[in-house]
């Protein structure tokens, strides 16, 4: 087990399985030492999807749940993307987070800080990133979240 493996253990965190694209894409691409990783939307430990509209059906706290669930998807796919070995993985470099919302809701920031936070929770320094949080008028299958991400590997 990696240390990636045991922080998640000790939080009372599981990764969900590195779900395949459902379109004509792959879940993530390797060029050089970064990986780039496909959006990530927000599912439920249970494989539902997250959905709803941030300041309508959602608060921040909600969101912020979903976003962290969307960086756990992230943390598959960069364990796929490593062949299975958290060992390789450098840095997040990036995120790039979408959030389903209304016109009047401003506080997409705080509902991404679900994903930055679990990352620097798991990762430490090498968890910090830069980052973009953007209001979106809708996203596939009326999901709350989604989050892409760019990862230094060796």
């Amino acid at each position: 087990m990696t240390d990636v493996e045991k922080k998640l253990q000790e939080m009372g965190l599981a990764l969900p399985d590195s779900p395949p694209p459902v379109a004509n894409y792959v879940p993530f691409v390797r060029s050089g030492a970064l990986l780039f990783v496909s959006g990530q939307i927000s599912i439920d430990s249970d494989g539902n999807l997250i959905t709803g509209k941030l300041g309508a059906e959602l608060d921040v706290e909600a969101g912020a749940a979903a976003a962290r669930r969307c960086a756990l998807s992230l943390l598959a796919q960069v364990r796929a993307g490593c062949d299975g070995d958290f060992g390789r993985l450098v840095r997040v470099v990036k995120l790039v987070g979408f959030v389903n919302s209304t016109p009047d809701f401003a506080d997409q920031p705080k509902v991404i800080n679900g994903a930055s936070d679990l990352l620097v929770a798991v990762l430490g320094d090498a968890g910090r990133h830069a980052r973009s949080a953007v209001s979106a008028g809708a996203l596939p299958l009326n999901v709350a979240v989604e989050i892409e991400g760019m990862f230094e590997v060796s």
